[in-house]
């Protein structure tokens, strides 16, 4: 007799977290740990790939410490874009985990946008040229590391995305594979013919004999070996996804008509398309989840790249050191009093992908208080997730029904309601806030026969401003956006003035 329980590892930037889920959908236990992020440079973002892997060993024990060792299958969600380099003999890794925020390529992005390679870039891969995509840190990684790029060609290295990494650790090596939706981030895998492409990897100088093998997402990846977790051999590791394409899994969106929006460390905006697009708003086509009975689905993204960051960012250079105080703070007052904070800390992604975008506080008055620098804070998420809204309303051609919101930062019921008004359509915010673990969990069930749903109530967010009120708001961040995009320019204009 099995448990009929799904174990979700959700490997996230800011947390790793394992859920147990039954088929009703209800979590019956989980655990959870903060990761770290070290940024030995300006620009640079690094995780240790042994820590990643030592945490969700430790929440995976914890769960089945609760729960026992008898699990019917491992499902994995996973934060992306972020890369990793091992050695394949050892398992060890050759240098620190590039995480997707890192900024180190900026100048080899550039390079090859220069190279006329933008336009064969995005046709094949739907991303455009930019640090975020796995492909130039692959590069980096091995001009950079010492012996690197001899081990590649020798055969003796593998690279992959954080679930392969997983994926390898469960199974002691047996297998180095990916599925669609984690290969389609990385720029080097032509998501209309579903490969890795030669092209992309001389275009990236990276050679395709590393990368891993590529599958459904709600395949049998492998099975679990003894003594590599608390769990037994022979689990099946059933699905593998990237977690904001099982974020829009575990909503339910399986139609146009909806976006969702994950609100974490940055926030990935997705919804479903019947094909692929080809974004002309500055949004990215993408593989949603791939199945062994359906075959691909497609998805248009946009990624913002700090936006509960931006909030922990505040809580610290106000010295309260505590998203919750800042949070109360920004609520102190009606409003941010005319500042407006940019947190284009790493540039900007979507919808403007401008990596030398800087970050701004603009408004700035004699009356200005740090409740309304906190409060600034807490609307710039919103205010970039409007301008992603808006470009995928742009790009569908049609208006959208709503947003179905997940994340830590949906907690906050001011966020939600600020969001709706900003978009003029209704918020939806489900009960659980772990829809990434849920929708691999669901994809996991799904392939067993047993289709797993999400059990959760929701709390609708409808909209109150009026449309004059809303293209006020709108048409003030708009301005301190064009600040953060024209910085040197900004400068410029000013010396100008001064010669005259």
């Amino acid at each position: 007799m099995t448990s009929g329980l799904i174990l979700a590892i959700d490997q996230g930037t800011t947390n790793t977290k394992a859920l147990a889920f039954d088929p009703d959908g209800h979590v019956v236990a989980s655990a959870s740990v903060p990761m770290t992020v070290t940024y030995p440079q300006p620009g640079w973002a690094e995780q240790s790939p042994l820590d990643i892997w030592s945490q969700v060993q430790r929440v995976v024990a914890e769960v089945a410490g609760t729960v026992g060792p008898d699990i019917d299958a491992l499902a994995i969600s996973n934060q992306r874009e972020t890369i990793i380099v091992w050695d394949a003999a050892s398992g060890v890794p050759i240098a620190p985990a590039i995480l997707w925020q890192c900024r180190r390529t900026t100048e080899r992005c550039t390079a090859l946008r220069r190279a006329g390679h933008s336009e064969l870039v995005e046709v094949r891969t739907g991303l455009g040229l930019d640090p975020l995509f796995p492909a130039a840190k692959i590069a980096w990684i091995l001009d950079n590391i010492s012996g690197a790029r001899e081990a590649a060609r020798a055969g003796q290295l593998r690279a992959g995305t954080v679930d392969t990494w997983l994926l390898w650790k469960l199974t002691g090596g047996a297998v180095h594979a990916t599925d669609h939706s984690n290969a389609s981030r990385t720029q080097l895998f032509d998501i209309g013919a579903l490969g890795w492409d030669d092209e992309l990897g001389r275009i990236f100088d990276v050679p395709l004999s590393l990368l891993p093998e590529v599958r459904p997402s709600d395949s049998v990846f492998g099975t679990t070996v003894a003594g590599a977790t608390a769990l037994p051999a022979g689990i099946p590791i059933q699905a593998m996804i990237g977690d904001s394409h099982a974020a829009l899994y575990g909503h339910g969106i399986r139609e146009p008509g909806t976006v969702k929006a994950t609100y974490g460390t940055g926030s990935s905006l997705m919804a479903r398309t019947t094909s692929r697009v080809q974004s002309r708003h500055g949004l990215s086509s993408t593989i949603a989840w791939s199945t062994q009975s359906g075959g691909v689905a497609y998805a248009l993204e946009g990624n913002v790249s700090v936006s509960g960051q931006a909030a922990s960012f505040m809580a610290d250079l106000l010295g309260i050191g505590d998203v919750g105080k800042l949070a109360e703070l920004a609520m102190t007052v009606p409003d941010a009093n005319g500042v407006h904070f940019v947190p284009a800390l790493v540039g900007l992604g979507a919808p403007y992908w401008q990596a030398d975008a800087r970050g701004i506080v603009s408004g700035l008055a004699l009356g200005t208080r740090p409740a309304h620098l906190a409060r600034a804070s807490i609307e710039a998420i919103a205010f970039q997730v409007a301008d992603v809204f808006a470009a995928m309303e742009a790009d569908a051609g049609y208006p959208l029904r709503q947003l179905s919101a997940d994340g830590g930062a949906t907690r906050n019921d001011a966020l939600m309601q600020f969001q709706a008004d900003l978009i003029g359509r209704p918020v939806v915010r489900g009960s659980l806030a772990e829809v990434s673990a849920a929708g691999a969990a669901m994809l996991a069930f799904a392939a067993r026969g047993k289709p797993g749903k999400a059990t959760t109530s929701t709390t609708v967010f409808a909209p109150r401003l009026d449309d004059t009120a809303r293209a006020a708001l709108l048409a003030g961040w708009h301005d301190a956006v064009a600040r953060a995009l024209q910085p040197h320019r900004a400068i410029q204009d000013i010396a100008h003035k001064g010669e005259k």
